[in-house]
This record gives C-alpha cells, sequence and structure tokens, in this order.
C-alpha cells in the first residue's frame, strides 16, 4: 500500500518540479534554461505519443518523426501565406497528421514485427524527401516562421510562454494516459501485444483498435511539432529524419515502456545527457551511445519500471527446508540412497 502511494505521487511531484523550473531560470538569470525545458517537454509529449503504440500495442514504430515534422510545417506553410491564427493552425495540424496516420496505420497495420518497422520508416523517409523538393518553402535549407502562433487571448511568441503550454498539455494528456490505460480501450490495446489472437476470438477487431492508437498517437505527436515550431521558428525537414524517430524510441525505452511517467522521465534523462555531452565534446555521441547501452542494462524496463525503492517487499527470513514426506503407510522412500545413509549416519 506505501508502495502504491508513493507511485501515485510520482508523477505529481515531477509537474511540480517542471512548473518551477522557469522560476529557477530566472532567479539565476540563465533564460537559456527555460529554452532547454520547453524543448525537453515537447519532445516528452512525443515520446509520450509514441509510447501509446509501442509501450502500449507493442508496435515499434521507426517514423514517427514525420507527424513532428508535419507539425512543424502546418504552422511554417501557413504563417509563410500570413495564416498566424494558432486556431487555425492547430485544426490544420489536427486533420493533416490525422489522415496521414489514417493512410500509413490502414496499410503497416497490415504487417507486424519488421514489415511494420520497415513500412514506417519507408512512409517517414518520403515525406522527408518531400520537403526536402518543396523548393518554394526552403528545401533542405527548412523554412523560418516569422509570426508565432496566436491564440487570442495568448501567443506563442518566446520560450517562456511555449514552456508552458507544453507543460499545461503534457500534463492534460499524462492523466489522459493514466485514464486511457485503465480503460476498457487501453486494456484491450494492452492486450493485443500481449496475445492478439485471444483479443480476436473476443470478439474485438485487433486491427481497428491498433488503427485507433496509431491515429491518437500521429496526431498528439503533431501537436508537439506545432509547439516545437513555435519554439525555433523554424521548419525543417530534418524534423521528420529516421534519427530523430529513433531518439523518440529510445526515449520512451530508456524511461519504461507502457507506463505513463517513463516517457517523460526518458525524455528528460536523455536531453540532458545530451547537454552535458555536447558540453564536453564536439563528438557527443560517442559518449551518448554507451551511456545509453549502461542504462538499458541497469535500469531494467526502464526508469519509469525500475524504482525498486517505491516496491521493493520487505526482506524475508530464512525459508524453512520442506519436510520430507513420511514412508509410512506402505509408500516407498523414492529419496535418493546417499540422501538416505546420510540421514542414518547423523
Amino acid at each position: 500500500m506505501q508502495a502504491n502511494d508513493k507511485r501515485r505521487w510520482a508523477l505529481p511531484l515531477l509537474f511540480l518540479v517542471l512548473a518551477g523550473v522557469p522560476f529557477a531560470a530566472q532567479w539565476l538569470g540563465e533564460p537559456f534554461y527555460v529554452t532547454l525545458g520547453a524543448r525537453i517537454l515537447i519532445y516528452a509529449l512525443a515520446a509520450l505519443a509514441l509510447n501509446l503504440v509501442l509501450g502500449f500495442a507493442g508496435l515499434v514504430s521507426f517514423g514517427h518523426a514525420m507527424f513532428l515534422g508535419l507539425g512543424c510545417y502546418a504552422v511554417g506553410i501557413l504563417s509563410y501565406y500570413g495564416f498566424g491564427n494558432g486556431w487555425l493552425q492547430l485544426a490544420v495540424c489536427i486533420a493533416v497528421c490525422a489522415l496521414v496516420a489514417l493512410v500509413v496505420g490502414t496499410v503497416c497495420l497490415r504487417t507486424s514485427g519488421i514489415g511494420f518497422i520497415m513500412i514506417t520508416l519507408a512512409f517517414a523517409q518520403m515525406f522527408y524527401f518531400l520537403a526536402v523538393s518543396l523548393r518554394e518553402y526552403g528545401g533542405d535549407d527548412g523554412l523560418n516562421i516569422y509570426e508565432a502562433s496566436a491564440f487570442g487571448l495568448f501567443e506563442l511568441d518566446g520560450s517562456l510562454p511555449v514552456y508552458w503550454a507544453a507543460w499545461a498539455l503534457l500534463l492534460v494528456c499524462s492523466i489522459g494516459m493514466l485514464r486511457l490505460r485503465r480503460s476498457p480501450f487501453g486494456m484491450i490495446l494492452r492486450a493485443t501485444h500481449a496475445n492478439p489472437r485471444r483479443v480476436d476470438a473476443l470478439g474485438y477487431s485487433v486491427f481497428g483498435v491498433r488503427l485507433t492508437a496509431y491515429v491518437a498517437s500521429g496526431v498528439l505527436t503533431g501537436v508537439a511539432g506545432l509547439l516545437l515550431a513555435n519554439l525555433t521558428a523554424f521548419a525543417s525537414p530534418s524534423y521528420m529524419s529516421w534519427p530523430v524517430s529513433g531518439e523518440l524510441i529510445v526515449m520512451v525505452v530508456i524511461g519504461g515502456l507502457g507506463s505513463v511517467l517513463g516517457p517523460i522521465v526518458g525524455a528528460i534523462a536523455y536531453l540532458l545527457m545530451e547537454e552535458a555531452f555536447k558540453s564536453l565534446t564536439q563528438h557527443w555521441m560517442l559518449l551518448m551511445g554507451p551511456a545509453v547501452v549502461v542504462i538499458a542494462m541497469l535500469a531494467k524496463g526502464g526508469y519509469g519500471n525500475s524504482l525498486a525503492w517505491l516496491r521493493r517487499a520487505p526482506p524475508a527470513g530464512p525459508a524453512a527446508p520442506a519436510a520430507a514426506p513420511p514412508a509410512g503407510d506402505g509408500q516407498q522412500d523414492r529419496r535418493p540412497p546417499d540422501t538416505l545413509a546420510k540421514e542414518a549416519s547423523a
């Protein structure tokens, strides 16, 4: 019971700490911490969305950065033509990501395993090269965004507004994921990973459940892309490249597959390590690779699933030796002869 209480308070405490980052940055006179924190929250939101298909359904999507890039270009292209209304940009972002996720998911979910991985990667690369070919919107050089998204009462015109928008959205989505995980749909979705044939035998459509989760995950990742575009004031094809998809997978894995806290902790750990290693050397990937391997080996199941201090049972005393079965009542003692000889000599 005590372990459950600690686990229940872990998520609120994490968001309380994250809420204090802007105030700590202002007190220290380091606005860079707000920008870094906003980037962490955005990628945590994308990792949380990926966890819906990777952690719950067991589908390894190697093309989720595609939706991140689509969210960025939804802001960039509309802003290019003078449409700075944030609600319009959000609606276009959701519609485009939902449509693309529906088409991609319909094709990809007819396969499994390595086939699913390769097809999601292929679709992501298709959209990557499509963005590179759009010379009017910067092509490979990317597209500058000169007008921030305006939502009426507030605008995402700096690191601080983006930080609070990402913090609030991540909080709402985390609460939603907690409820979804315990809901009938969430249980069926997790069951499709454990035993899809039994789920199908019970009368549920494995394909339909997975497709719904994939579309929802793509839309949420696209919204994270909308926030990223406002943070960087830039839309680039590099946002939808396969290394970004790999980074999202690493964040989910080192944080903990299938948990709600895991992707957030994984994003924080990964991006903080990245900044620390970048400050040491330009060859920071040589340090990041072994660090991820060590984390994966030591924290089995990820940070979110390996908090042993939250669920460690009290040490049990030495187990009593099992009593030998009586050999009476006409039953033959089937223990080895050497064991019987030792007992007789004792």
